[in-house]
């Protein structure tokens, strides 16, 4: 039990919601309680120490494969927040474009880097910057990532060695703060021209992905 009283004859108490802040005047102490009783607990975890799932027939699988946690919506199979993590890794899929592909969905995927280079943005994504791509936004590899692989030995290789990057996968949609769009002065007005370098490789008369011979 609580110890000594608390004296003050009114408290403020202050929410943040969105962005913005609420408060309410309260004619009791929040904390004149015996016990905060709740399901959250602080927790500290080194995400080099999990082990991710990796393809390693072919393809680039679904970043699912590296969900740490994940937050359950009552719809089945579909999450309010997924946290996955991009960790050092080996890559060995074959005959394929190894890198995330392009690709649009029904998730809001915020990006973010911890340290280290991102191999799809190795140039343009430094540590404690992040990305947000919106419900059926279209992205991917910038333009020098995707020569890079395109043109790659298919050989097992290391990824992502000394580099931690993670994502927010939502399928709400996120909204961004006046503070992060001006405030800052750290919005990166060019981020789109990453991708502006692209040429095209539609081939419509050949079955080969390699084109016609």
């Amino acid at each position: 039990m609580c110890s000594r009283r608390l004296e003050a004859t009114s408290w403020r108490s202050t929410v943040s919601t969105l962005s913005y802040l609420t408060w309410d005047q309260l004619n009791v102490s929040p904390f004149n309680v015996v016990a905060w009783h709740g399901n959250y607990t602080p927790y500290k975890y080194n995400l080099e120490n999990f082990m991710v799932i990796n393809a390693v027939a072919y393809d680039h699988a679904d970043p699912s494969i590296f969900t740490v946690l994940t937050a359950k919506s009552l719809r089945p199979g579909v999450a309010i927040a997924d946290f996955v993590i991009f960790p050092p890794r080996w890559g060995v899929a074959d005959k394929t474009f190894r890198p995330p592909y392009y690709h649009r969905n029904c998730m809001s995927e915020f990006m973010g880097l911890i340290k280290g280079h991102y191999e799809a943005k190795e140039g343009g994504f430094l540590p404690g910057g992040g990305s947000l791509h919106s419900t059926m936004t279209p992205h991917g590899p910038d333009a020098e990532c995707f020569e890079k692989a395109s043109k790659a030995k298919l050989v097992p290789e290391r990824i992502a060695d000394g580099t931690m990057a993670f994502m927010f996968e939502s399928s709400l949609s996120m909204a961004v703060t006046k503070w992060g769009l001006k405030t800052s002065h750290c919005l990166d007005d060019n981020y789109y021209k990453c991708w502006e370098p692209l040429k095209s490789h539609f081939t419509p008369n050949s079955r080969s992905p390699a084109g016609p011979k």
